[in-house]
């Protein structure tokens, strides 16, 4: 059956706010990835799913391999960089010296060395929407900007097939849309052509300002109770009255199921105590880092915590690993922030069990060029050098819900330029989500006109759960 038509947004009504080279890919990509609706490979994989949640931290910008966790300290000085590597708790691994506390707890993760993406996905409003959707070629239609043709984020996918805890939605996105100022929202982000139903819930601002605050659409008017509201629409009428006009001419079936989303969401009050940092205690969040990094992975852990099946924490002060310029500048400042962040999420996870049934994703959308850019011949190399977008090889980590810690799965060559064993692509990372959530990848979704779409292309990661490269 086609999809319920989306005349309004739930999320417009609970919206967690707070109070203040278009598709084009190089000649043979298509070719070696499969007729577009054919699947890459039917092999049952390897994985049971076991994950009850999903947490996703998304490095948005691009990081450097070369400079965090693919070190190549042999290279030539024009590609190595300046950071040395430092021993971590996997016998003969190296990492970035900035990352220590990491290093300490790579027993836990899975890191696969050998990422690639689609060789046209140079802009980042392309590969963005690469990644979040889970997708090696960009649907008809799709642009730089988002649209209702983009295909859907991970997020929107588990909202569609999944439920989240009573009173809580299946999916939340945090601290921020990723935004470009000439083109708006970045495509890849929300539901797309499945419609704004599923969208997912966001919350859009740094948790770590001092001024931060749960919004207060999500909990009751001061001096109300839930004894004083005779009925649902008294208090949907006083989400109206907070959240601004709806629109009108809704047909009423569908407008009373948002609306009872709406009520359901209100009358719990476990998202706002979950978004409640001041809950924590002020060494938790101390221990976290008082930064947009630290209270966003704290904030992602009490959502994972409250049951929230998908969580993606957007880990950037919007596009700062994007170091095409004062590269090691710029890491100097991230890398002990997310050492920091990271570590304390680990750490916590693996404390409370919750490592074991929630699959932990690390990213960024591509890597960056093996060798360094020195603007204008700028002297010395390491003040002003940056490196450019770079889709050929990068990294992701992984860790949780059945996944082999203690790993380095693939290798990249002697700069870090191309893999040399087995690439996995965007596609691969969301079949991986999917089926760790029980989702087949293979399901068939609906675009809000009924049209049939397979949901994903890609393949499972087996290595990550059996450690054998296949």
């Amino acid at each position: 059956m086609p999809l319920p038509p989306a005349l309004i947004n739930r999320r417009n009504l609970l919206q967690i706010g707070y109070s203040t080279a278009l598709g084009a890919s190089l000649a043979g990509w298509g070719a070696a990835r499969g007729k577009a609706g054919e699947r890459q490979d039917s092999r049952p994989a390897a994985i049971t799913p076991r994950a009850k949640s999903v947490l996703f931290i998304f490095l948005f910008g691009g990081p450097s391999q070369l400079d965090t966790f693919d070190l190549k300290p042999q290279a030539p000085a024009e590609a190595r960089g300046e950071f040395q590597p430092i021993s971590t708790s996997i016998p003969g691994v190296q990492i970035c010296e900035h990352l220590p506390l990491m290093a300490q707890r790579l027993q836990h993760w899975s890191l696969i060395r050998s990422m690639t993406c689609n060789p046209g996905f140079g802009d980042h409003r392309l590969a963005v929407h690469g990644l979040l959707g889970g997708i090696d070629e960009l649907p008809a239609g799709a642009g730089l900007a988002a649209s209702r043709r983009d295909w859907p984020s991970w997020c929107s996918v588990v909202e569609l097939l999944r439920s989240g805890p009573p009173g809580l939605p299946a999916s939340i996105a945090l601290a921020g849309e990723v935004v470009d100022p000439g083109t708006g929202l970045y495509p890849g982000q929300n539901a797309g052509l499945l419609g704004p139903r599923y969208d997912p819930y966001q919350v859009r601002d740094n948790p770590a300002d001092a001024k931060y605050r749960v919004d207060a659409s999500l909990a009751l008017p001061a001096g109300m109770s839930i004894d004083r509201l005779d009925s649902k629409r008294a208090l949907l009428a006083s989400l109206e009255r907070q959240q601004g006009s709806l629109e009108a001419a809704l047909q009423s079936n569908s407008y009373e199921n948002y609306r009872s989303d709406a009520f359901r969401v209100l009358t719990s009050g476990r998202l706002s105590q979950a978004l409640d940092l001041a809950a924590e205690a002020p060494a938790v969040r101390d221990r976290y880092g008082r930064h947009l990094f630290g209270q966003s992975l704290l904030m992602a852990r009490r959502l994972i915590e409250a049951g929230i099946p998908i969580v993606q924490a957007n880990v950037s002060y919007q596009a700062l690993w994007d170091t095409h310029y004062n590269n090691f500048v710029g890491l100097r400042d991230l890398l002990p922030h997310l050492d920091r962040a990271v570590s304390n999420l680990t750490d916590d996870l693996a404390a409370s069990g919750l490592l074991d049934e929630t699959l932990v994703v690390m990213m960024g959308e591509f890597g960056r060029t093996p060798k360094l850019v020195v603007p204008d011949g700028k002297i010395p190399y390491f003040t002003s050098a940056g490196r450019d977008h770079w889709m050929s090889c990068f990294w992701g980590m992984f860790a949780g819900a059945g996944v082999r810690g203690g790993q380095v799965i693939g290798r990249s060559d002697a700069i870090a330029a191309f893999p040399v064993t087995r690439p996995y692509r965007h596609s691969d990372v969301a079949a991986t989500v999917y089926t760790a959530l029980g989702i087949d990848p293979a399901t068939e979704i609906q675009d809000t006109q009924g049209r049939p779409l397979p949901l994903n292309h890609g393949r499972v990661i087996d290595a990550l759960y059996t450690g054998i490269e296949t």
